[in-house]
């Protein structure tokens, strides 16, 4: 394996000379003017000389305090690239940085408060809310109706059709009543007072069950909570926060999730403060102790409920839709719950969580003989514990797609000139298209192919950026939009998407819930296409749709022969099987800058971004966008954003820490970042443009739903492309990189990428050896079960 690809980098002014470490600097200069060789290329092989020193600060983030992992505050997977996570995602915060900047105002420890919300609070849970408009219904908002009334429409279809193919037919005894009672809840023929919504599992008494917030699809611009609490209830849950020592900003939220009965849910049962994003269980047995007083104990169930619910939750933000139970036991165990087992199997009794078994049948062997005795103790089949909104989306969606997969032929596709993708998708109704970002093109001219023969065609790309990236003539849309009926063909009479052809971009970003309900609009014979690169990092939300049915094999898979163009590409590729080539880079499309330690990497991408690249290479500093692992440590985003704002758009931050001109990241909903800049603030909030829409993010949603976007994580990235790309990579990122991390940071420049290098040989090892971590989803085996039994 070969190193980075060598060459001169853009370097910094030359007042800025005196201020180069001297180990980092040469005398050269680049012929042709204005390119300094002081950012001479590392040596490839981490000789002494390059060995980075240790990294100021804290690491990016460790396996417990992970985006995912220690999802407490803004460490969803959409912030996590050093969570540790499953999939190495961007939560390189600790507790105190959690997913979604929810740990804004937590209990402490004892109950009592800890700090505030801070601008940088990521990628937020509440920041779906608000971020509407200018005026009138904001685009969340109007969404929210929207999606109300799809699952409206699609439930009278699937009643008048005899409802979906069954699945979970592998389920029995209490894990088959349960899921029976979910579906029935789901159909409306049962209230379902006796289930738990989720994350949060209910209070044990039927008559304050909470109203459980709407099932949102991470990724879509959806708004959640789903209910905004009157001003009554939210008063009294702060008396009853007051009294337990947690802080009095919580209260709109416990509110909003936990329903008009709130206050007295609380008290009954103080563990439901879990159920907020980013309380921690330490701090909701502080609360319950100062609310309950000796009648609390380690072993109490509404604490067991509570835990093990929130424990699969931190799983959903890394990923998983489910954990096996033995995983879940050993959770309690840490959290000092004296009978785990026990406590599983009354979380089960209640419905807080459904159990799921998943692998082959008890049957006779191929050749006709029972299994040996005692096969099944050596190899037991793994027990699944997981929420109901995710076994139902993983559900319904490999319903969904079995029903597509089964479509025949269609005839109309014989007067399409004929190619592997156009002739699969005239034989079959699901088929994934896999390759990088040149092969766009050819989804692209699929639909329009599609629309050249009189058929209804649509093509969505997950972002904005994504979309605007294709260029007008394509007409495409955002997932988004298209669930939301904002942009692309409408519904039907039935309520589903009236299409016969739906080509999906960047399909690895879709999480199970967006997915399925994505399906769930397709009407009977339309044809739906996944298209995306298997190689980027997967979705901010749980599940890992797009890369399951591949495993599966539900479809024809038709793998583009085109590839990226230039070194960038030629790099990438490379990356994608394992191996960190060296390029040639004559218009130094591709560059590394060597760094001993987190501070030189602060000033060297500052020297890149503001300086060096728009001289040497005419990309300005606003086109350019910086990436690293996390948002902690010093060289994480808000080192790095800090910098950047000083050195291009200094400011007092007097709108909440921001100022007009300067560039953001905002969360509209977990999981979904969209760049802007700062217009200007007033009573009704920050006023943002995001890629051309005037955005008002409320004032109490700005700490939790808007960071500042110089730099950002992989995970907010993808899905997104700019013209050059500056990858930071300091010394105390090497623990968190793995091949798909690497793949999705070095092709987010479309000319040009810039590489801040001071991971030593950490960064070849992990391409060539470092695989994201697995996560746990059934929807594969769900699949695979359906298409296996023939159609009756």
């Amino acid at each position: 394996m070969t190193a980075l690809p060598r060459g001169a980098t853009p370097g910094p002014p030359a007042d800025d000379d005196q201020d180069a470490p001297a180990s980092a600097t040469t005398s050269a200069t680049a012929e042709g003017g204005g390119v300094s060789g002081e950012d001479a290329a590392p040596n490839p092989r981490g000789g002494a000389e390059d060995t980075p020193a240790a990294a100021e600060g804290t690491a990016p983030g460790t396996p417990e305090d992970g985006t995912p992992a220690g999802a407490d505050a803004d460490e969803g997977p959409e912030s996590a690239d050093a969570d540790g996570g499953p999939e190495s995602a961007d939560a390189d915060e600790g507790p105190e940085d959690a997913s979604s900047g929810d740990d804004a105002a937590t209990p402490g420890p004892a109950g009592g408060a800890e700090a505030g919300a801070t601008p940088e609070g990521g990628g937020a849970e509440g920041g779906g809310a608000e971020g509407g408009g200018a005026g009138g219904v904001s685009g969340a908002e109007a969404e929210l109706v929207a999606q109300r009334e799809l699952r409206a429409r699609i439930e009278q279809r699937k009643a008048e059709k005899g409802g979906p193919i069954e699945a979970g037919t592998k389920l029995s005894g209490t894990a088959a009543d349960l899921l029976a009672a979910v579906r029935a809840v789901e159909s409306g023929a049962s209230s379902g007072t006796a289930l738990f919504g989720s994350p949060a599992p209910a209070p044990r008494q039927a008559a304050q069950t909470p109203v459980p917030a709407a099932r949102p699809a991470a990724g879509a611009e959806v708004v959640r909570p789903a209910r905004v609490a009157p001003p009554e209830t939210v008063a009294a849950v702060r008396v009853v926060l007051a009294e337990g020592g947690a802080p009095e900003a919580l209260a709109a939220r416990v509110a909003d999730l936990l329903g008009d009965t709130a206050a007295d849910v609380l008290r009954e049962d103080p563990w439901q403060l879990l159920s907020v994003p980013g309380v921690r269980p330490e701090q909701a047995d502080g609360f319950a102790r100062a609310l309950l007083g000796a009648e609390c104990g380690p072993g109490d169930e509404r604490r067991t409920v509570a835990l093990i619910g929130w424990v699969l939750q931190r799983a959903a933000l890394q990923g998983h839709t489910a954990l096996d139970a033995a995983d879940v036991r050993t959770a309690l165990a840490e959290h000092a719950v004296p009978a785990p087992e026990e406590a599983v199997r009354h979380a089960i009794a209640e419905g807080a969580v459904l159990v799921f078994h998943d692998g082959p049948e008890d049957s006779e062997d191929e050749a006709g003989e029972e299994e040996p005795a005692g096969a099944r103790d050596t190899e037991p089949l793994p027990v699944l514990l997981g929420l109901d909104r995710y076994a139902l989306a993983e559900e319904s969606l490999a319903d969904g797609l079995a029903r597509l997969a089964r479509s025949g032929p269609d005839a109309r596709w014989r007067e399409a000139a004929p190619t592997d993708l156009i002739r699969a998708v005239a034989e079959h109704g699901l088929v994934a298209h896999t390759g990088g970002e040149a092969a766009r093109a050819e989804a692209v001219a699929l639909a329009g192919a599609g629309r050249g023969i009189g058929l209804r065609t649509a093509v969505a790309a997950y972002t904005e950026n994504g979309r605007r990236r294709l260029g007008p003539d394509a007409g495409a849309v955002t997932v988004a939009g298209l669930l939301a009926g904002t942009d692309g063909p409408g519904r039907d009479e039935d309520g589903a998407l009236a299409l016969d052809l739906l080509v999906v971009l960047d399909a690895p970003q879709l999480d199970v819930e967006t997915a399925a309900m994505l399906v769930e609009s397709l009407p009977d014979g339309c044809r739906l296409v996944l298209s995306g690169d298997p190689g980027v990092l997967w979705s901010a939300g749980a599940g890992r749709v797009f890369a399951d049915v591949l495993a599966a094999g539900a479809c024809p898979q038709v793998a583009s022969r085109t590839p990226d163009p230039g070194p960038v590409g030629e790099l990438v590729s490379g990356i994608g099987i394992g191996e960190l080539n060296q390029v040639e880079a004559p218009g130094k499309e591709v560059v590394i800058v060597p760094v001993r330690d987190a501070g030189e990497a602060v000033h060297r991408t500052v020297q890149l971004v503001a300086d060096s690249v728009p001289r040497a290479l005419g990309v300005p500093a606003e086109q350019t966008q910086v990436i690293t692992v996390g948002h902690g440590g010093a060289a994480g985003t808000r080192a790095l954003n800090a910098a950047l704002k000083q050195r291009l758009n200094p400011g007092p931050g007097r709108f909440g820490g921001f100022d007009p001109g300067d560039r953001v990241a905002y969360a509209p909903a977990p999981g979904r970042t969209v760049p802007g800049a700062v217009l200007s603030a007033d009573a009704d909030g920050l006023h943002l443009d995001c890629e051309g829409e005037r955005v008002v993010v409320p004032k109490d949603r700005v700490g939790t739903a808007v960071r500042h976007g110089w730099a950002m994580t992989a995970h907010q990235a993808v899905g997104m492309r700019w013209p050059a790309a500056v990858v930071v990579l300091p010394g105390d990122a090497a623990g968190a990189l793995d091949r798909a991390w690497v793949y999705t940071a070095f092709s987010r420049g479309e000319r040009h990428l810039s590489v801040v290098h001071g991971v030593d040989q950490a960064l070849p090892r992990a391409v060539a050896e470092t695989l994201p971590r697995p996560r746990t989803t059934r929807l594969r085996a769900l699949l695979e079960s359906l298409l296996a039994t023939p159609e009756e």
